[in-house]
């Protein structure tokens, strides 16, 4: 037993190597596998149900998948299509994926699996008590629940399977949980568990796992007890610390790995180099849930947010600006009550100081004082008319305000014109739940179609 599995890039959209994948196609592996989405820039895209990468860099990365799969007529697999995997998503890239096929004159087979719920079926579940919270979870109810812009179940190795026996050419996927991709087929073709999962993981963002993050191609050969990892790239070198690190990436818990139908446990994991550079891993041990669960992530609305930039440079204003900030945001207060009649819990400004805080706010433990900040003002409020007034109420003080009493006005310096702008809604996360299912395919779908 040999299954190879090539990965070219951590996520499509983000740029690979061609000349590395052009040598990763001479290993000749049994198939293609990339991710095409994450929840790491927040809640918006799954609220959208859009990709947050361009379409003319997705085409452009897939075109090239779509030519080496061609060539060496193996299967395309990419998870999490148009990055929040929403049947919406999905359909915007099969539309992309039906383009390139006519442009590259092949005739291809397109299975997609989609996942995407029903809010009344997830409601259902959550009545009937068969929603689980996970750790650090917010609390839902029936009506945050019908609120929601979209809801994904993240599809697992039995869903993913279900898509690779259509024998279809390329399968195009929902939300599906990263380390899957990489150990469907594996399973599929009679690899302990505990090693396909613990690969999946280990490769599931391409490089990262390697001294090169950068470079992007990796390839995995499993044997039924282990399995080999290396890089493509000639510059890039796999360690079993590098390897071993991985576990720890988004994952609270550096030695279990929860997933759809188990957990994994590498406690007891080996990792051995060796003379052709890669790294062989044993000794993961898989643990079989008898009560499948799936996880759901969903979106709702809770408002509407306009941000606004404004650059100080005058140094007593950089050391008093928290001084500064304060009696901007009681000034703006004061006039909203007076010409908004808005109550106080109806809004938030907030202001971040770019260049001496801005990422961790209070929890910032470096102490210096900045030569210039950006001071970056959030505003949220229930409706965008009422973040466009209260931006346009914080414009003159932004510029000009001063916190001394017999001093010339100051001037501050607005980088762009005009300096605040309309986000539009702002979405959070509401469920971040388990499922359990009596049938792993009962809340997905599988869609077959001739190219």
């Amino acid at each position: 037993m040999n299954i190879k599995v090539l990965v070219p890039t951590g996520a499509l959209g983000i740029t690979y190597c061609k000349k590395t994948l052009n040598k990763g196609l001479k290993e000749k592996p049994d198939i293609i596998v990339v991710d095409g989405g994450s929840t790491d820039s927040g809640p918006a895209y799954l609220g959208k149900g859009k990709s947050k990468y361009s379409r003319s860099s997705t085409k452009s990365e897939w075109r090239t998948l779509m030519v080496a799969r061609e060539k060496l007529k193996i299967p395309l697999l990419i998870g999490s299509a148009g990055t929040c995997g929403t049947d919406k998503s999905v359909d915007w890239f099969f539309e992309i994926t039906k383009e390139l096929a006519r442009e590259l004159n092949q005739k291809i087979k397109i299975t997609l699996l989609k996942c995407s719920q029903s809010k009344k079926d997830i409601n259902k579940a959550f009545l009937s008590k068969n929603l689980f919270p996970l750790s650090n979870a917010p609390k839902i109810s029936s009506k945050k629940i019908i609120n929601c812009t979209n809801i994904v179940g993240l599809a697992g190795v039995e869903q993913i399977t279900e898509a690779i026996n259509t024998k279809a050419d390329i399968i195009i996927c929902g939300r599906s949980t990263d380390a899957s991709l990489i150990a469907s087929l594996p399973i599929m073709n009679g690899v302990d568990k505990a090693v396909a999962w613990h690969a999946g993981k280990i490769g599931e963002c391409g490089a990262f796992c390697t001294t090169n993050p950068k470079s992007g191609v990796i390839l995995i050969s499993f044997k039924k007890n282990g399995f080999f990892i290396k890089p493509v790239s000639k510059n890039t070198k796999v360690t079993p610390y590098t390897v071993s690190a991985h576990m720890v990436y988004e994952n609270s818990n550096p030695f279990t790995l929860i997933e759809p139908g188990g957990s994994l446990d590498v406690k007891k994991a080996i990792y051995k180099k060796q003379k052709d550079g890669s790294v062989y891993v044993t000794g993961a041990n898989w643990v079989q849930d008898y009560n499948y669960k799936i996880k759901l992530e969903g979106t709702h609305v809770v408002g509407y947010q306009s941000i606004s930039m404004v650059l100080i440079r005058d140094e007593s204003y950089v050391k008093n600006i928290n001084k500064w900030s304060k009696q901007v945001k009681n000034k703006v207060k004061e006039i909203i009550e007076n010409s908004l009649s808005l109550k106080k819990k109806s809004y938030e400004i907030q202001f971040r100081f770019i260049g001496k805080n801005a990422t961790l706010g209070s929890l910032e433990r470096k102490n210096f004082e900045p030569n210039e900040i950006g001071v970056l003002v959030v505003v949220t409020a229930k409706k965008q008319y009422e973040c466009e007034e209260i931006s346009k109420i914080l414009n003159p003080l932004l510029l000009h305000h001063s916190i001394y009493k017999n001093r010339e006005l100051p001037t501050f310096s607005f980088p762009l014109s005009p300096p605040s702008f309309k986000i539009g809604k702002k979405y959070e996360f509401c469920l971040n739940h388990v499922m359990s299912l009596q049938n792993p395919m009962d809340i997905f779908k599988l869609e077959k179609y001739s190219i």
